[in-house]
């Protein structure tokens, strides 16, 4: 899988339990699978009353198969610390950031969001989705006590940083660069107006000659309609199931255009 899909495998897997909530015990599963991981961090077992926010993150790291770059925890402090420990930490509120990055909020956050940074304590968590026209849109467990989405402003207030799991040491294809479009090169002679054939000789002659090269043979562009030049022609009318007559009419000047588009 490329980076791009092993993110979106996360983006996807988090969706599918959007309605999860504590009304009716669905969120019970995040809870579970988080007690289940070994060994368990801090040795702490989550409560079914417990919030949940970063025990969802976790549940669906655990479910991906992604702990070694999403770690497990069930606080907020504790994962950024983690993220840190890693490596893998954004201060920076201003960061664009990607599907399947994990943003940190501190609800405790000041007026003065935009132009400072926020070091506060982290007290929510959740997987962003995407970003887009200065919006981020994230899927969070306990929100609301229940799994849902939210939209935050780029650099807006509340938001405390991100965690930057690395997709790409996980994925396993390259992604290949697009091809580059052919170059069509460009014939520097004039197309020639009426039929030519052996024994002609002007610029026009240099136009077959020079399009026939571009095909694979390797004439002398001199103008010149000898013998190599008829056989290249025949050669080129045979191709292109074409009269072979070695004359270069209206049929065989549109064949060799199109040969060399």
């Amino acid at each position: 899988m490329t980076e791009t899909e092993i993110r979106q495998r996360v983006v996807t897997t988090a969706k599918k339990y959007i309605g999860c909530k504590e009304q009716d015990g669905s969120h019970r599963q995040f809870i579970d699978r988080y007690n289940s991981f070994q060994p368990l961090p801090r040795n702490h077992r989550m409560t079914y009353t417990a919030a949940w926010c970063a025990t969802f993150v976790s549940a669906i790291a655990i479910e991906c198969g992604l702990t070694d770059v999403i770690p497990v925890e069930c606080g907020c402090g504790y994962m950024i610390s983690r993220y840190k420990a890693l490596g893998l930490w954004r201060e920076d509120e201003n960061y664009t950031p990607k599907a399947g990055d994990v943003i940190f909020y501190d609800w405790d956050d000041g007026k003065d969001f935009a132009t400072s940074d926020d070091i506060g304590s982290p007290e929510h968590v959740g997987i962003v989705t995407g970003a887009t026209c200065g919006i981020i849109s994230v899927i969070e467990g306990n929100k609301a006590d229940a799994v849902a989405f939210r939209t935050v402003q780029f650099n807006g207030r509340y938001i405390r940083g991100y965690g930057l799991p690395d997709y790409s040491s996980k994925a396993t294809v390259e992604v290949q660069p697009a091809p580059k479009p052919k170059t069509i090169p460009k014939c520097p002679y004039a197309e020639p107006t009426k039929a030519l054939q052996r024994g002609s000789s002007c610029n026009g002659v240099r136009w077959v000659q020079w399009h026939l090269n571009q095909t694979g043979e390797k004439l002398k562009v001199d103008g010149s309609f000898g013998a190599l030049t008829k056989a290249a022609v025949l050669r080129f009318q045979r191709t292109k199931k074409l009269t072979q007559d070695g004359v270069v009419g209206a049929k065989t000047r549109a064949a060799l255009k199109k040969a060399v588009r």
